[in-house]
């Protein structure tokens, strides 16, 4: 496997550490992430004038002349796999895929193959500069295997390095819809009680708390106070169905994106998603309020009704701005044709 050298001049006022001198001053060209270059450093491929140096934290002065040898990208270790995708996008450094609900986003224990990444791998057929070192592509966030909707995944380091940076601050705009049990309103007295929810102008409903890996199911997130993760949810009502009304249509957007997020925080708020197995169980809709058929169609619903709807974000590399949409897949067309009823 081949490699290349990159050498450069650490530039005035450099930070006193090495890792963050190097993050600020290695060439554009070079798509080394903050992480791939930490990663170069502990292993001894960062010369400074010459020696090499594995103390990311070591001093460096303006003037010094940093060397880095980069071997190749290798091959990843999961296999490609041909499996239709819906692309809505792509060009040379990312693309932008609308996920069906049932597929994983990443090869686990328990899903070690039929993952996006396996799609992807093919799709791409060896034409991918890598992420870290490793044909990969770089995944910067993720949807629930049960959720469906836009996901953008990286193609280079740079992009990927860019895309995380704006995930990072909370910059990227995602939209959810989502159908949940009851109605979110801020009429309701109950809902004004619960711990973490308030109300802005415009009846929408913001859920703040935090969140952290539940205490004995580990395949859940629970709702914490003090520890845990900050995470901000917003939630407004765009339908509602039955009468009484019983259950509705709700547009979410997320300040932070934690694990589970909206599914955690609207069962939080007594609204759990219809179809949810994990935070929502099989809830008892008032006998008259709907239809046969809708009832039915709630009980039967088999996931989350989740989908990430809008995704929106500064190319990584153009700085273009991109915005998509992508619309209900169609059980949850079917599901919302029978409320309505």
């Amino acid at each position: 496997m081949g490699s290349r050298r990159i050498e450069f001049v650490i530039a005035e006022n450099p930070p006193k550490r090495l890792d963050k001198a190097v993050s600020r001053d290695v060439p554009e060209e070079a798509a080394l992430s903050r992480t791939r270059l930490a990663r170069l450093i502990g292993e001894g491929a960062l010369t400074v004038d010459g020696a090499v140096v594995q103390d990311p934290k070591a001093n460096v002065a303006a003037g010094a002349v940093i060397a880095i040898e980069v071997e190749e990208a290798e091959d990843s270790h999961i296999g490609p796999e041909d499996i239709p995708l819906e692309i809505v996008f792509e060009d040379g450094d990312l693309i932008v895929i609308n996920k069906p609900a049932g597929m994983v986003v990443h090869p686990a224990p328990g899903s070690p193959s039929g993952t996006l990444v396996n799609a992807l791998l093919h799709h791409f057929g060896g034409n991918l500069s890598g992420v870290g070192g490793v044909k990969r592509p770089g995944i910067v966030h993720r949807i629930d295997k049960e959720t469906s909707g836009l996901l953008v995944v990286a193609k280079s380091d740079a992009a990927h390095q860019g895309l995380a940076v704006q995930f990072e601050k909370h910059t990227v705009e995602r939209y959810y819809q989502a159908v949940c049990y009851g109605v979110p309103d801020g009429n309701d007295p109950r809902l004004r009680g619960v711990k973490g929810a308030s109300f802005e102008p415009g009846n929408i409903l913001k859920l703040t708390t935090h969140l952290a890996r539940h205490k004995t199911d580990r395949q859940k997130q629970a709702v914490l106070f003090q520890g845990g993760r900050h995470a901000v949810t917003r939630a407004r009502i765009c339908e509602s169905f039955g009468n009484p009304p019983c259950a509705a249509l709700i547009e979410c957007w997320l300040e932070t994106g934690r694990t589970h997020q909206i599914r955690v925080h609207m069962a939080h708020a007594g609204h759990s998603l219809v179809g949810d197995p994990t935070y929502g169980g099989r809830r008892k809709l008032p006998a008259k309020a709907l239809s046969e058929e809708a009832q039915a169609a709630v009980r039967a619903f088999p996931r989350q009704a989740l989908h990430a709807a809008v995704l929106g974000f500064a190319h990584p590399v153009t700085g273009e701005p991109l915005r998509f949409e992508a619309p209900l897949p169609q059980d949850m067309a079917d599901l919302l044709a029978a409320l309505r009823q």
